[in-house]
């Protein structure tokens, strides 16, 4: 019994009130709350973040001489505390070589299947190539000294090919076998002089057999099968005329076309792979365009990253890169059909190989992301999407007595989805692992084992457990938590009345990019509409179609519209407003005070009072960003950046200022007992408190409340911000500026991270700008809000390539009633 639970003691990390529990090991446990209550506080920064601690601990001195020391929690003690990984939502990569296929590992795999059963094709005549004979080579080598009328012929053996080393002693045994020359680097050099490599470059080595004038049939059958043996199956001839090479011809004993004479270079994996000099395309480098931050595929290998030979090798007439522009679901597809094209000696050498593939792809398919290309670049994909690939990737490595610490794994699915994303977790569970997840999603909480509700509020106001134990028990009881009174459906989010009436319209004729499917489609305007669908059914293609294209409309703009051929009523719009999960500045120095303008009025303020007066201080003095008030050691930032060369770079507390930004002179000013820096620490609703008495203040931070963001720190750097955070930051700064009429509002997933209270209010501000005679269109999957819809465009059957169709449309009832539709199923049970 003592080691079935992980016990906690005093947790007091960020705004964690000295929390102590008892989790059970082996479950399914989830934490809830509202926004900013301590969920995360308490999974990742304090469960997880010791979990890593203990683990670096262990490992040698040498071993963490290269990790650094990780700071303790604030936690008195954590018992029965076992390996923890966490799976969160950050991007996965901003590497442009980085795609689903490597991150996966499928790619490895395809690499070395395609290395050990791929058939070579000729790139010329496209036709298979086998093994050549030695009759067949000279034949070869004697056709093509009958074409360029050579002066002489040299038979090279290329003995090493691209690889690093010195080579002294295998020189030198050359020359005692009685061999005079090598070519080298494209150099020709005697092995009777001491030859000097360097030891960490690249080099090619071809050992001179023959240098043959005139061609005799004997002797140039001796020199090719010489060549051939010292090599292991290659030669290379050099077709001299007056001096000057004409041709270089590598040929093959083991894969040379006899039509074109081309020769395959050695079949391996590296062979495949677009990070190797070998195997990527060598005009784009494997980029696959044109320069690294160019939208121009490479004309030379079309977007295809690998050079021609790789390209033309093909395991069922297709070749790597056919493989991974499939779709996830497709590929699962494609190698079950393989599995029986397969002869006995391949099936034997791939078997084990395509178990793992196909392992990989059933688990990328049941956490909902079948609808991706394998060939997806990692920088393009959401946070739910990247979440949920890590997570195919642990399920697929069937650990057993870990903890797994998952920050909302459901944001971005549609309810059919997470149907399959909560099987999977249940079946991590019952491998004998431990699984938290932070969770808002009304399905993912009612079937966990064990609910952990924080609160009651946010930041200051939360960090508490209003409830605890058994989910189930949890929901029967009288518990009056807020999370649990939505859950029983006491609290719920209202319906308001329904806009019926048709007004304007805005069509958009011809839809077609990515998978949509040649659509038209009708937006109601003066609505809020609900753009709905399973993930990766063309919601997000449409969004784009309408951002790049109606702008042209709306501003009268001279260039032909983009994967829509027409767009008719952009005249009944005067603006189209994207508001998107982008972040909201690329570098710590940006923070919500500063994007939403309220730090300007706030400075004015500090500029304005007695204290600054006296000193001469105008509002400059109150930036960080401009010399004079701030630190100059650390230039305002609070901290400094250290440069690890080889090591990421580490963020250290600036030791002059001690992470407050400013000059001892310019904190001497203060304002209700709080210095500039101290305002820039407080959260939005410590703010708001502080300066409600000071309207053009206050009106802007109630904003940034009204839209779920009371607990956030005016001055928390913009890299800390998640993409949920961020579009609601956005939309509050939009908020502030002067209401324009017939304006079109895109929200991408609005809802991400929002407790039923916080999407509650979330609500009231979206219908509002309904009101004033704006549309609100949003990509939403949280049935809360689409039951709230006026209209709902719904997009499917299925993701991918079965995808881009307009399924149902209209009200939610209307929808509701549709049994084509996906969301018409699951918001039917709502609705009634």
């Amino acid at each position: 019994m003592e080691n079935q639970f992980i016990k906690i003691k005093k947790a007091s990390q960020h705004n964690l009130k000295n929390i102590s529990l008892n989790l059970p090991k082996n479950k399914l446990i989830v934490f809830t709350g509202v926004s900013g209550s301590g969920k995360s506080s308490l999974a990742f920064d304090t469960i997880f973040a010791e979990g890593q601690r203990r683990y670096i601990e262990s490992l040698s001195p040498y071993a963490r001489q290269f990790l650094g020391e990780m700071k303790k929690p604030l936690v008195e003690d954590i018992e029965g505390l076992s390996p923890a990984i966490a799976i969160d939502q950050k991007p996965l990569s901003h590497n442009p070589r980085s795609t689903v296929a490597t991150l996966t590992e499928i790619y490895d795999y395809l690499r070395v299947l395609f290395a050990r059963i791929g058939k070579p094709h000729c790139p010329i005549c496209g036709k298979e190539i086998k093994q050549l004979s030695l009759d067949e080579i000279k034949d070869i080598i004697e056709r093509q000294y009958k074409k360029w009328q050579s002066s002489e012929i040299i038979i090279l053996s290329p003995v090493v090919l691209g690889r690093k080393g010195e080579y002294y002693q295998m020189l030198y045994d050359y020359l005692n076998k009685g061999f005079d020359e090598a070519r080298i680097d494209e150099k020709f050099y005697s092995l009777h002089n001491r030859i000097e490599l360097s030891r960490y470059q690249i080099h090619t080595i071809e050992i001179v057999v023959d240098k043959i004038k005139k061609v005799e049939i004997n002797r140039l059958f001796e020199a090719a099968e010489t060549a051939l043996n010292l090599s292991k199956g290659l030669i290379n001839v050099l077709f001299y005329k007056k001096g000057k090479i004409q041709e270089e011809l590598l040929l093959s004993s083991l894969r040379t076309c006899p039509k074109d004479g081309f020769s395959f270079p050695e079949i391996e994996p590296r062979l495949f792979s677009f990070n190797s000099p070998y195997g990527a395309c060598p005009s784009c480098s494997g980029l696959g365009r044109e320069f690294i931050y160019s939208d121009k595929i490479c004309p030379v290998c079309q977007g295809k990253r690998l050079r021609k030979e790789s390209l033309a090798v093909k395991i069922c007439e297709k070749n790597i890169d056919d493989i991974t522009s499939l779709s996830i679901s497709e590929a699962m597809i494609f190698f079950n059909q393989t599995e029986s094209n397969l002869n006995f000696t391949e099936y034997k050498i791939a078997y084990s190989l395509l178990e793992e593939i196909a392992s990989r792809l059933k688990f990328l398919e049941e956490v909902g992301v079948g609808y991706l290309s394998l060939n997806r670049e990692a920088s393009t994909l959401s946070g739910g999407e990247a979440q949920r690939i890590r997570l195919a990737s642990q399920i697929g490595s069937k650990l057993s007595g870990t903890i797994y610490v998952l920050d909302e794994p459901t944001i971005g699915l549609h309810e059919r989805d997470t149907e399959k994303l909560l099987k999977l977790l249940k079946d991590l569970r019952d491998l004998g692992n431990t699984i938290i997840i932070t969770e808002h999603d009304k399905r993912a909480i009612k079937e966990s084992d064990y609910m952990v509700d924080l609160g009651p509020g946010a930041g200051k106001k939360g960090g508490e457990i209003t409830a605890e134990g058994k989910t189930n028990e949890l929901l029967k009881g009288q518990n009056q938590s807020l999370t649990l009174k939505y859950l029983r459906g006491e609290k719920k989010i209202e319906i308001p009345s329904r806009r019926v009436k048709m007004t304007d319209m805005l069509y958009l004729i011809g839809c077609r990019k990515n998978n949509l499917k040649n659509i038209k489609l009708g937006i109601p305007l003066k609505k809020f509409i609900c753009l709905t669908g399973v993930s990766g059914s063309g919601k997000s293609s449409l969004f784009d179609i309408i951002i790049k294209n109606l702008p042209k409309s709306l501003y009268h703009i001279n260039e032909p519209l983009e994967c829509v051929s027409q767009i008719k009523g952009a005249e009944n719009l005067s603006r189209l407003i994207e508001i998107n999960q982008s972040p909201i500045g690329r570098t710590p120095r940006s923070n919500p005070a500063t994007y939403t303008g309220v730090f300007t009025p706030i400075r004015e303020l500090f500029a304005s009072l007695e204290g600054s007066l006296e000193r001469g201080y105008n509002s400059s003095r109150f930036s960080f960003n401009v010399k004079g008030g701030r630190c100059e050691s650390c230039e305002g930032a609070g901290y400094k950046l250290i440069e690890m060369h080889f090591l990421p770079p580490i963020l250290i507390e600036c030791e002059v200022c001690h992470g407050k930004r400013f000059n001892s002179q310019t904190l001497e000013v203060k304002y209700k007992g709080k210095t500039i820096s101290d305002v820039l620490d407080l959260t939005v609703d410590e703010s708001y408190n502080l300066f409600k008495d000071i309207p053009f203040i206050a009106e802007r931070l109630k904003l940034l409340k009204d839209v779920g963001l009371g607990y956030i720190e005016l001055g928390q750097s913009a890299t800390t911000l998640s993409g949920g955070e961020a579009q609601r930051i956005k939309l509050a700064r939009e908020l502030n500026k002067p209401l324009h009429y017939k304006t079109l509002y895109l929200l991408d997933e609005p809802t991400v991270g929002l407790h039923y209270e916080d999407i509650r209010l979330l609500l009231k501000i979206l219908q509002k700008l309904v009101d004033k005679g704006n549309t609100v269109m949003v990509i939403e999957h949280n049935l809360e809000v689409i039951k709230t819809a006026d209209w709902i465009i719904d997009l499917g059957p299925e993701g991918g390539d079965k995808g881009g169709e307009i399924i149902a449309y209209g009200t939610p009832e209307a929808v509701a009633k549709n049994k084509n539709s996906y969301t018409g199923k699951y918001l039917k049970s709502i609705l009634s």
